[in-house]
């Protein structure tokens, strides 16, 4: 059953070694097990010649001995059941848990291509699927095979020639069960990936379901979730429909193959070949191959869909990964925030170069704006600084550290994000900020009264402990931005960077965050990711990324002193210069 394929479920045999003490008390109960059957059949063997003789005495005795031998078995079978259970739920549960990890070790360009739907479905369902089949090879596919052994070898014992007759009749079970198989797997295969698809709508139906009812879309989403309920019902009909079609046809064959021995058998008996006693044992024997048969079967059935979740969960794996701390990482130590970029050059996979031949210094405590149209490198440029992805060429050096050359845990313990769109995970305020850190509350309250949040998070029902809605939609955006902020300053960071944090949000909002911001600044280095220009007039240096090279920088007069792209962006946005702007409009709050 296990097969060598790259999905195989041979490769998961490493993680059953730990639980071998388990699985040697779960064999020996399974021997028992399986040993109790043969004893079975030539107990009938004895009972049904003595039924019919009427020998009242011998019955009672080979009954009380069948209820022994039975008692046993079933006590076998719970302990080989209970011992080989908890292997089985662990192989699952570690495989599930090394995936995850996996998963959290993507490069985030690659990530980002993913539907959160169907990882979702890989993790949860398929794991599931996968679980069960190894609970079920250990549990009931092996004592089935090994009750179809043992049974089979006496029948051998008790006549070879009719056991000869026998065996002719597996291989057509086999290959139509093997046919079957194959058949089954791609269907399950195409079952699987319907309710990916299905997952993945879902998952972008419930987030954009504002903006459906928004332009009145409710019909078209219909449309489309009713296109993928009948594609998934149609895939699952046709796995179904296999495995309708195999109890029957196998089952034909099994019963004629039962009838064909029976007529044989009797021949046998007619020329002497074998005795009435010999011949019931041999029938209750054959009537004992039906249910591991039957097993077996089924088993095959949902292995074959069990081996096409598997080789979904191994697609994971093949996934570009974050590059890995090298092996002697430089410690880090306090930075102080400065910044060097030596000809920074920088392409995703398979993709055009994103940055050319890029240089910048940035001193420690000084702001810099990376302003420019979309698609001009600036988020890419905050991925290399946090190192989820490396330059091909070039060099970053922080404090003189070369980033390739620390530890990427150090390394985002001082640089710290404030990203545009605020993610938070379900639980309490506090958490919300501590985001897995191990600090006292009164850090959490400090980092939340330097990012102007502790006042509101005060006027909660339960203060910081009050508890996040999923995506935390009890609080308003400007409530979560502050949170990133007080998050971000929490392990006191020497490097910020904001991806333009109050782009989406109402003046007073933004009037709020600007505070924050400007307390969470003080004392270190910042980058600045600026799409609108009135933020960043104020900034030590601005950098022009246009197609990703620097193509100009300065302040923001010297800027607007020289005709270029920086003042022609300014101009589309009705900027004319620090000056004029402070005297015309005093509601802009501007980053010192």
């Amino acid at each position: 059953m296990f097969s060598s394929s790259e999905a195989g479920f041979r490769r998961l045999l490493p993680l059953l070694r730990p639980h071998l003490r388990r699985l040697i008390w779960g064999g020996v109960c399974m021997l028992i097990y399986v040993g109790c059957w043969p004893l079975l059949a030539w107990l009938a063997g004895q009972l049904i010649p003595a039924i019919g003789a009427g020998k009242l005495a011998q019955v009672v005795q080979v009954i009380a001995i069948a209820l022994t031998v039975f008692l046993v078995q079933k006590l076998a079978q719970f302990g080989q059941d209970t011992m080989l259970a908890g292997p089985a739920l662990r192989v699952s549960q570690d495989l599930r848990r090394d995936l995850f990890a996996q998963l959290q070790q993507v490069e985030l360009g690659a990530l980002e291509k993913l539907s959160s739907g169907d990882l979702t479905y890989r993790l949860t369902e398929d794991a599931d699927r996968v679980g069960e089949v190894i609970y079920k090879t250990i549990q009931d596919t092996t004592p089935s095979a090994l009750q179809l052994v043992a049974v089979f070898g006496y029948m051998v014992f008790l006549d070879w020639q009719l056991s000869l007759a026998t065996l002719l009749l597996a291989p057509m079970v086999a290959i139509l069960v093997s046919q079957f198989g194959a058949r089954v797997m791609r269907a399950a295969e195409r079952s699987q990936r319907q309710v990916s698809d299905l997952a993945g709508l879902l998952g972008e139906a419930i987030q954009g379901l504002p903006l459906v009812r928004a332009f009145a879309a409710e019909p078209w989403l219909q449309k489309r979730f009713d296109a993928e309920v009948d594609l998934h019902r149609q895939a699952r009909y046709q796995t179904l429909r296999l495995l309708a079609l195999q109890h029957p046809v196998v089952g034909f064959i099994e019963a004629a193959g039962i009838l064909t021995v029976l007529a044989i058998g009797a021949a046998r008996i007619q020329t002497g070949g074998m005795d009435g006693q010999s011949f019931s044992s041999y029938v209750a024997a054959l009537l004992m191959l039906i249910d591991p048969i039957s097993h077996l079967t089924t088993n095959f059935n949902e292995f074959q869909q069990g081996q096409a979740s598997l080789r979904r969960l191994r697609e994971i794996e093949r996934e570009p990964q974050e590059p890995p701390d090298i092996d002697e990482a430089e410690p880090l130590g306090r930075l102080k925030g400065d910044l060097v970029l030596r000809h920074v050059s920088f392409a995703y996979v398979n993709e055009k170069q994103v940055l050319h031949d890029l240089s910048l210094e940035v001193k420690a405590g000084q702001t810099v704006a990376l302003v420019g149209p979309s698609g001009a490198g600036k988020s890419t440029l905050f991925s290399l600084l946090l190192r989820f992805n490396t330059a091909q060429q070039g060099k970053i050096l922080l404090d003189g550290h070369e980033l390739i050359q620390v530890k990427a845990q150090e390394l985002r313990h001082q640089v710290a994000l404030v990203p545009q769109r605020t993610t938070v995970f379900s639980g309490s305020v506090e958490e919300a900020i501590l985001f897995g850190r191990n600090v006292s509350k009164e850090k959490v309250k400090e980092a939340a009264i330097l990012a102007n949040a502790h006042d509101f998070i005060m006027s909660l029902p339960e203060g910081y402990s009050t508890q996040l809605e999923e995506r935390g939609t009890n609080l308003s955006g400007g409530q979560l931005q502050r949170i990133a902020i007080a998050r971000a300053v929490l392990g006191n960071p020497a490097v910020l960077l904001l991806d333009e944090a109050t782009s989406a949000l109402d003046a007073e909002a933004e009037a709020a965050i600007q505070l924050g911001l400007r307390r969470a600044m003080q004392g270190r280095t910042v980058l600045v990711i600026a799409h609108r220009l009135a933020t960043v007039q104020e900034a030590d240096q601005i950098v022009v990324l246009e197609q990703g090279r620097i193509s100009d920088r300065g302040s923001h007069d010297e800027l607007m002193a020289r005709t270029g792209r920086y003042r022609e962006l300014c101009e589309r946005q009705f900027i004319r210069d620090l000056q004029s702007v402070s005297k015309k409009d005093k509601g802009i709050v501007r980053i010192p």
